[in-house]
């Protein structure tokens, strides 16, 4: 069991305010800090420095919380292993993003859970950040993401490498040869949730070119990918995703790739967990399982 301490020095690193911490926990604000000077304590380091009026974690801090995010995410996990030990595997709680889960998920499930009949499994759809959020605080087992991630933090496995492209309706006026970003700038931009991969991938790509989301002054934000294509088939605006996610419409003509000559971009889809897991020769089991094939002998995580 963790300390009682690591879990206040953790709901510290969440919110990084003290007061709000013992809020969360139902400490005063003085236990709080006892709790965290006794860390230091006892690892001989400060763990917390306040740059103005914020506050900061310091080098030992940082390192403290990504060991102890492991910690926690390893002992819910073992918990639950003790607890069904020798009886039924236990559920496997993980997550995927909403392309992830919409475009490719059903494909790898089916194979796996053919192969696994005895498995249960519950499947969390979620954006990037929040997926991020469930793996460090325990409550995900390991997560599919197409967004970007601290590397650092997360052991990691590549599920495919996905084209992500700018697409219009059928009919839409723009030119089929190469066209320049700024050229699409008056067009209204469809687009996902600040913390989805999609748009941070979008959000990287504008900013390679000192653009942003702001400089399209007409944007419309919606959560549903299904959704964001509907609008697109109707001629409402363009959006950008990933090629996968559009490939039926693509086939069937309802949409088109706006050819951008400055768009050449392919990203990950990651398998990921929380680095150092005392698990991950399991999580690497379930993901040759889960995509139906092997690392090459000697392999290791990105």
């Amino acid at each position: 069991m963790l300390d009682y301490r690591m879990d206040t020095f953790l709901a510290v690193c969440e919110s990084m305010h003290f007061t709000r911490a013992a809020e969360q926990l139902g400490l005063t604000q003085p236990a709080v800090s006892q709790h965290i000077h006794a860390l230091e304590e006892h690892y001989g380091r400060k763990l917390f420095t306040y740059q103005g009026k914020k506050l900061a974690l310091t080098p030992a801090g940082e390192l403290l919380r990504d060991a102890a995010r492991t910690m926690r995410h390893d002992e819910s996990y073992l918990a639950q292993k003790l607890r069904t030990l020798g009886s039924t595997p236990r559920c496997l709680c993980f997550g995927a993003t909403l392309t992830i889960t919409e475009f490719l998920l059903p494909e790898y499930l089916a194979a796996y859970l053919l192969a696994h009949p005895e498995r249960d499994l519950r499947v969390i759809s979620a954006n990037t950040q929040e997926l991020l959020t469930g793996l460090d605080r325990g409550t995900l087992d390991f997560a599919l993401v197409e967004g970007y991630f601290p590397r650092r933090d997360y052991g990691c496995l590549l599920c495919s490498q996905e084209p992500y492209v700018a697409v219009c309706a059928r009919d839409d006026p723009l030119p089929a040869s190469p066209c320049r970003l700024e050229d699409l700038l008056d067009r209204r931009l469809i687009l996902r949730e600040p913390g989805s991969g999609t748009r941070n991938i979008l959000e990287k790509y504008l900013a390679a070119r000192s653009l942003s989301i702001e400089d399209f002054p007409r944007r419309t934000e919606v959560g549903n990918l299904g959704a964001i294509k509907a609008l697109v088939t109707r001629g409402c605006g363009i959006t950008f995703l990933y090629q996968r996610a559009a490939q039926t419409e693509l086939d069937a003509g309802t949409l088109r790739c706006i050819p951008l000559a400055d768009l050449s971009i392919t990203h990950d889809f990651s398998f990921i967990w929380r680095k150092d897991s005392i698990f991950a020769s399991e999580y690497r089991q379930v993901f040759s399982d889960l995509l139906d094939r092997s690392l090459p002998a000697g392999e290791e995580p990105l």
